[in-house]
């Protein structure tokens, strides 16, 4: 059996618990670039589920590896949830778990890095003005990190294309009335949505980013260019419409990029597919067209760089991943560095860090 069904397939026969990913994905002897630079990845996640564990210790083996990351941001995989209650409430589970974790690390018993330093949550858009008793809830639980909301709204007619996810999103997500009542909701508690979507549905983003000009919009993983499964011509042809909608979201100043993501299955790039370890050059190589355009419609002022782990540890280690990342803007000024690597994901989350930490 394929390791990467093992880990990711449908629970059940087969399935087996494990801590991490595959070691040969791991890379960790590469050198270190620009070792100095303060990081604030600005998406992973913590979980631990039957086929897979992937909590604090896990990451922090990966954050310690070299590069210098001094704080995150918790995203919602809607872990940790509560077993009683209203449904709308259950998702406070993880709203304390990841302020827990966050808690743990300000405390300074592991480190400096704040882990978990901004939260972004989980909550039922569907339920419109329902939420609302959850954000509240939230917001007073983690006064200090919680910083925004999402629900995963991938949507495609091929269901193999969302094989990975542990939750399926709701159908036409982004279309129903009751979404846009929800982000009213986030509106008047400031908070921020994240957009976790395949590129088709960008256009629809743009749409809903001009009915509310005063919530923030974040782009998870730079919109997945969806080309799994394509021939070399097909993906060119998808990374030509991805291109295309991206500038267009782009000239909404309400959203902002996570640049990352790369290494998940719907790009269509399959690193995930080899046994042998990936290197950042081979990364850079392929994510550089993908990372320079959406720099160029966002700007460094607004875009910020994720890990997205453990999921894109389908495809690189962590100490790859970062040097790639590197490499693609190795021609970059320091003030624009400093943007994507840390400045913008402190903004646009609120985070307080130790200017110490920030220090270079």
């Amino acid at each position: 059996m394929n390791a990467i069904k093992v880990f990711f397939g449908k629970r059940g026969a087969g399935m087996v618990r494990t801590t991490g990913f595959p070691k040969r994905n791991e890379g960790q002897g590469e050198p270190i670039i620009d070792p100095e630079l303060p990081i604030v990845d600005a998406h992973h996640h913590l979980f631990d589920r039957p086929a897979l564990r992937y909590m604090l210790d896990d990451y922090r083996k990966h954050a310690d590896s070299g590069h210098n990351v001094v704080g995150t941001v918790y995203v919602e995989t809607q872990a940790m949830a509560r077993t009683n209650g209203p449904n709308v409430m259950k998702a406070i589970g993880e709203v304390e778990f990841a302020n827990g974790v966050a808690a743990i690390c300000a405390s300074g018993v592991y480190g400096p890095r704040r882990v978990a330093a901004a939260i972004v949550g989980f909550a039922d858009m569907t339920l419109g003005a329902g939420i609302a008793p959850f954000l509240d809830r939230a917001m007073a639980v983690a006064p200090e990190r919680f910083r925004g909301v999402r629900q995963i709204a991938l949507a495609h007619p091929d269901s193999e294309v969302l094989q990975f996810l542990t939750h399926k999103p709701p159908a036409d997500l982004l279309k129903s009335s009751a979404f846009g009542v929800a982000l009213a909701e986030l509106e008047k508690r400031g908070l921020s949505f994240d957009a976790t979507v395949l590129h088709p549905q960008l256009p629809e983003l743009a749409t809903i980013a001009d009915a509310y000009p005063d919530v923030t919009f974040v782009m998870d993983h730079m919109g997945l260019a969806t080309a799994a499964e394509r021939s070399p011509h097909a993906r060119a042809e998808a990374f030509q419409e991805w291109r295309g909608v991206v500038h267009d979201l782009a000239r909404r100043p309400n959203v902002v990029c996570k640049v990352g993501g790369l290494g998940t299955s719907y790009w269509g790039f399959d690193f995930y597919l080899s046994d042998e370890p990936v290197t950042s050059a081979e990364l850079a190589k392929v994510w550089a067209p993908y990372v320079e355009t959406v720099l160029d419609a966002f700007g460094f002022d607004r875009c910020m760089a994720e890990s997205n782990f453990p999921n894109d540890g389908r495809s690189a280690g962590f100490v790859p991943l970062w040097n790639a990342l590197k490499l693609c803007v190795s021609g970059a000024s320091a003030t624009e560095k400093a943007a994507l690597f840390h400045g913008t994901a402190i903004r646009i989350y609120r985070m307080d860090l130790p200017e110490a930490l920030l220090a270079e």
